[in-house]
Order: C-alpha cells, then sequence, then structure tokens
C-alpha cells in the first residue's frame, strides 16, 4: 500500500475537532489563517492537544508576509521550536529564505537541529523561493521530512506540472504535499496527474457569529473582513477528501 496523507490546516480547538471528525491524518496547527497562518499560541496547543490524540504539527511563522527574517525574527522562530518541542509536539512547519530567493540554509540547518526527532515540514517559503530544484536537494541535504507547495502558483491545480516534477526528484526522500485550493475533486485530480500522495487543506467554511447587537461601521481587523463572521473546519469536507484518498489507495 502507498504512503499518503491527509493534513487538516486549523486555528482553532472547534476547527481541530472537527479535522479529527472528518478523519484527518494530521494537523497543521497555526493561529491567524485568514491571513495565511502565524505561530500559534501554547495555550491553543494545549487545548488541542487535551481533545483530541490527533498528530498536531505546528507552523513556526512570526508574522504575516515574506520570509526573509531579521535576526530578531529568527530568535522567536528558533525558540518557538524550542518550546513546541518540549511541549511535545509532533511536528514543526517553518521556513527562512535568503534575499536572493535561496533557501537560507545555515537558519534551516539550526532549526532542524532544535526540532530533534521531530517530522520538520519546509512550508511555502518553498513556493517563494527562485528555484524549486535546488531547493528541493538542500531539503534533501538537510534532512527535511515534508515540502508543502502549490507548485509556485496560486493553486496546486495551477501548479500540478511543478509538483509532479518534485514527485520525480524527491526520489522518496522527501513527501512532496500538495497544498492551495485542496477538496476532493481537487485530489482526484491530482492523483494521476502529479503522484502526490500528501495533502493540505482546510476545507473551511464560514460560520456567523451568534452576537444579536452589532455595530457595523467599525472595523477590527482587515478590510473587506467582516467582524461577525468566523472561518472553521467542515468535517464533511474532511471526510470527502478523506474518502477521495481512501478510494485511490484501497
Amino acid at each position: 500500500m502507498k504512503h499518503y496523507i491527509l493534513e487538516a490546516c486549523v486555528d482553532s480547538a472547534e476547527s481541530a475537532i472537527e479535522a479529527a471528525a472528518g478523519g484527518a491524518d494530521r494537523l497543521e496547527l497555526c493561529a491567524n489563517l485568514v491571513i495565511g497562518g502565524t505561530t500559534p499560541g501554547q495555550a491553543l496547543y494545549e487545548k488541542i492537544r487535551e481533545l483530541t490524540d490527533i498528530r498536531i504539527h505546528v507552523l513556526i511563522r512570526p508574522r504575516y508576509g515574506d520570509f526573509l527574517y531579521t535576526d530578531h525574527e529568527f530568535d522567536i522562530i528558533a525558540r518557538s521550536v524550542a518550546l513546541y518541542r518540549e511541549l511535545g509536539a509532533d511536528g514543526v512547519v517553518a521556513g527562512c529564505l535568503l534575499r536572493d530567493g535561496t533557501l537560507d540554509i545555515e537558519r534551516m540547518k539550526r532549526l532542524k537541529d532544535l526540532s530533534g526527532s521531530m517530522h520538520m515540514t519546509l512550508h511555502r517559503a518553498f513556493d517563494m523561493c527562485a528555484d524549486p530544484y535546488e531547493t528541493l536537494e538542500h531539503a534533501k541535504n538537510l534532512g527535511i521530512d515534508t515540502i508543502l507547495t502549490s507548485g509556485q502558483k496560486g493553486s496546486c491545480i495551477e501548479g500540478r506540472e511543478l509538483i509532479a516534477g518534485l514527485v520525480r526528484e524527491s526520489a522518496g526522500r522527501v513527501d512532496i504535499m500538495a497544498g492551495g485550493g485542496v477538496d476532493a475533486a481537487v485530489i482526484r485530480r491530482m492523483l494521476p496527474a502529479t503522484g502526490a500522495g500528501s495533502y493540505h487543506m482546510s476545507g473551511k467554511t464560514a460560520v456567523e457569529s451568534g452576537m444579536v447587537y452589532r455595530r457595523t461601521d467599525v472595523s477590527m481587523g482587515l478590510p473587506g473582513l467582516g467582524e461577525y463572521e468566523a472561518f472553521r473546519t467542515d468535517r464533511e469536507k474532511i471526510r470527502a477528501a478523506r474518502q477521495a484518498l481512501d478510494q485511490a489507495f484501497f
């Protein structure tokens, strides 16, 4: 039987419960998923660990934006990796680039050392690198376990050609995990086109706030985002994706 993984990206205890109930193999735990995800707080990690026994890989990203980090930012990243290792997380998800778009090998090596026996994923900093095949070779040499990628496009369907190439070139040494717009239908298209067996999705749906009293003339966040809805993982979307993988591999 071929190895395959369904990873759910979540930023709340509610979403974690839904993802586990839908059949996800593991979580990528983050905060602020609406801006691509940042490092979650310890209390959120501990609460989800109390509620589920699913594997948890923690996103380590100190801020929104690019992956060129100052010394202070990198120190925060390094401390976060060490913290989640101490807390017993199953893996960490991180990535650092240099100004020229190459992987910051020195810093990634330090993070790999700090992670110990935890699984390490190179996140979608990979999608912003200058040469994906060179970066794949660096990942192999560093002992990185997984690369999360949309194939350097807006969605993995658009980037499927590169993903197929990465799967071939990885030669099983690094798991190539497709992300970006993943659902059951996308998995069915991606499997024969790429050979990728690992997929990353949020399965999110908008959930209406329970607030009765509402102020519509004040914004607390990003323009265009409503204050009275939240995004949560839908277990049925996860379950459908799980079924698509199961049908392909059994």
